[in-house]
């Protein structure tokens, strides 16, 4: 099964991986020496990839959860004939490179998901392999496994440490996502000391109480043990499993071999050499394949391609047998659906006052009849979040059809999960909680973000309007957060139209996440809202000669426009602006926000029931913000209103003192 030739290509991996730490004098050597057996016998026995195609669609996903690891990962794109060369190992965490320090999504060919931040990456694994479980039931039919692949995560002692691995991995037990593994490099070090100083428990124990399948490896060097364990977990379709591989960080280094010190430090010239002799490396230069390698390797790249021109094979066969369905299968993955909600005909059906988080929901169910794709869930909360798709059943290890998801109490993991969804493809990615626990979800939406991951987050209960719950639940620099993230969208329409506007904007955003903040209280329907939201900003209410701006969003736009209509009765002109998306309309030509924030008009106030921050942009030096910068408290929502000062009598206070009148 194993030859000399397989230890010397594991051992260039490892000399590839410690040069380019020293080169970058920047890096984490440890687990790339310690895990490289493991990956090796991974990539060259069992993962199903195309180097020449990394997007082919059934190839088997590979996620380093722990991305420190990085130089590993770009040791085996290179060895396994990725479009990476020589050079581009040697410019490892330099500026431009492809190489970067920890692995991102879209900078390098074959890198899956950016990882980094530990736990995430399990996370992300888990719903790949979500992804594929559900794929599968719904285009797979008898003798033509269509989607039918694994997906593999190595990580860390770290990344099981971290609670969203946690999460994810008692969700993926309870489905029994019986095609995902993790190989658990078990070296004991993290950066302060010994894992016992504070990661105690028995990690197989707690994986088999949350119905995984657990199995060890012994030896990280035994590459017969690690193939038999891989095997095994393969076999096993009805439990996720996971393998502990017990290894010693810095593996080689004779002075840095199981210690903390090899986990984020270049191990130096010197410690290199005594690398390179303890592994019989006898070539000078690092960034050296040997030809016996390079040959070996020629063959697994012939092998790695043929999976893929076998797919091929097959999906023609497919598309001969099931055409309607190979039709499907393709749009599915080019999402071709025709998103087409803003019409006049389509905002004038909305007719009452409702609650955002309802519009919301009748708008959805309106989009799933014709997005068949579109495959989401919430955290525990769909009765009070209204987002589940009544014409869809709910997704279970019973039911690998429905895509409607419970992810449980479990807002982090929920987040990244949808991450891993969305970057399986083939799915358009919708999930819903309470806007207050979205600090739950903001390293996952961060990335989904850094990614360009079109996941649409629907947040309900979106300000002190959540009233009784108390300032626990009542969101005040949430908004804040979101909007100070780059590449993602926050809507927070103020009525039915305007919800129907951000559905629209955040299915046809491709390039990043989008979060439709939505009202636990009814809101007053405006005549004079409508497409114009598209642009982020817009004016709703005008005069002749205004002499103040009056800016909000959400459930203070009606406010607004009810202080309007006040003004004019004293004769005082305003525009009223509802600013839908401080992004959008960030994005607008500077004639168009110029137009609509007045240039010259410098009297300006906005309003929102939240918290300050990021207003100052747009009302400048001399305008007032009313807003909420303290924590909120339990009453009912119209006192709540009242007592913080958004209330007509007061904003025409304000309005007054800003004119001087």
């Amino acid at each position: 099964m194993f030859s000399e030739v397989d230890q010397l290509a594991i051992n260039s991996l490892r000399i590839l991986s410690a040069e380019m730490i020293e080169k970058a004098k920047s890096g984490h050597p440890g687990m790339p020496l310690g895990i490289a057996p493991s990956a090796f016998v991974l990539w060259s026995k069992f993962l199903k990839h195309n180097p020449k195609n990394p997007k082919w669609f059934n190839r088997d996903r590979f996620v380093l959860s722990a991305g420190h690891a990085s130089s590993l990962l770009y040791s085996l794109l290179y060895l396994f004939g990725y479009s990476l060369e020589l050079d581009d190992l040697k410019k490892f965490r330099q500026w431009d490179s492809i190489t970067p320090g920890h692995p991102e999504y879209g900078k390098t060919p074959g890198v899956e998901v950016t990882t980094g931040p530990l736990g995430q990456g399990i996370a992300n694994a888990v719903g790949m392999a979500l992804a594929e479980s559900y794929l599968a039931a719904k285009f797979n039919r008898p003798g033509f496994n269509l989607v039918n692949h694994f997906t593999y995560t190595l990580c860390g002692d770290g990344c099981l440490m971290e609670g969203v691995s946690a999460e994810a991995a008692s969700l993926a037990g309870t489905l029994k996502l019986g095609k995902l593994i993790v190989l658990y490099d078990s070296n004991g070090i993290t950066i302060e000391g010994s894992t016992e100083i504070a990661f105690g428990e028995d990690v197989l124990k707690r994986f088999e109480a949350y119905n995984w399948q657990i199995l060890k490896v012994s030896d990280g060097n035994n590459l017969s043990e690690i193939y038999n364990a891989i095997s095994q977990a393969r076999k096993n379709l009805k439990q996720p499993s996971i393998i502990e591989i017990k290894t010693q960080i810095g593996y080689g280094a004779p002075n840095k071999q199981g210690k903390s010190c090899a986990h984020g430090e270049p191990l130096g010239k010197k410690e290199i050499d005594l690398l390179k002799e303890n592994l019989d490396w006898n070539h000078e230069d690092g960034f050296f394949v040997p030809n016996r390698v390079l040959d070996y390797m020629e063959q697994i790249k012939e092998t790695c391609e043929s999976y893929e021109t076998d797919w091929n094979n097959l999906f023609e066969s497919y598309k001969n047998k099931y055409a309607d369905l190979a039709k499907k299968f393709i749009d599915w993955q080019e999402n071709n659906f025709d998103i087409n909600l803003i019409s006049e005909q389509e905002l004038l059906s909305y007719n009452e006052d409702l609650a955002t988080r309802v519009s919301s929901e009748i708008i959805l169910n309106k989009i799933s009849t014709h997005v068949e794709n579109l495959f989401g869930g919430s955290a525990d909360l769909a009765p009070s979040t209204k987002s589940v798709m009544k014409d869809r059943e709910f997704y279970s290890c019973e039911n690998r059809t429905g895509s409607n998801v419970h992810f449980g109490v479990r807002e982090h993991a929920m987040s990244a999960i949808a991450n891993g969804l969305a970057l399986h493809g083939g799915l358009r990615v919708y999930i819903s909680g309470f806007f207050v626990f979205s600090d739950y979800m903001k390293p996952a939406m961060r990335l989904a973000a850094l990614m360009g991951l079109p996941v649409i987050n629907i947040f309900t209960h979106d300000s002190i309007g959540v009233g009784e719950d108390g300032p626990t639940h009542q969101p005040v620099e949430q908004l804040a957060m979101l909007r100070s993230t780059p590449n993602f969208d926050v809507m927070r329409p103020c009525d039915s139209k305007e919800t129907a506007v951000a559905w629209q904007c955040a299915l046809n955003k491709k390039t990043g996440p989008s979060a439709l903040i939505l009202s636990r209280q009814k809101l007053k329907l405006l005549k004079e809202t409508g497409i114009g939201a598209l642009k982020g900003a817009y004016v709703l209410k005008d005069s002749n000669n205004p002499e103040v701006i009056l800016m909000a969003s959400g459930s203070e736009v009606s406010l607004i426009c009810d202080v309007y209509d006040e003004l004019k009765k004293i004769n005082i002109n305003a525009r009223v602006v509802s600013m839908f998306c401080c992004e959008i309309f960030d994005r607008q030509t500077e004639e168009y926000k110029n137009g609509i924030l007045k240039k010259d008009l410098r009297a300006r106030l906005a309003v929102e029931a939240g918290a300050s921050f990021g207003w100052h942009k747009y009302v400048g030096l001399d305008g007032k913000i009313i807003s909420v910068d303290k924590f909120g408290s339990s009453a009912p929502s119209k006192v709540l209103f009242d007592k913080y000062n958004f209330t007509v009598d007061n904003i025409v206070k304000y309005i007054k003192e800003l004119l001087n009148k």
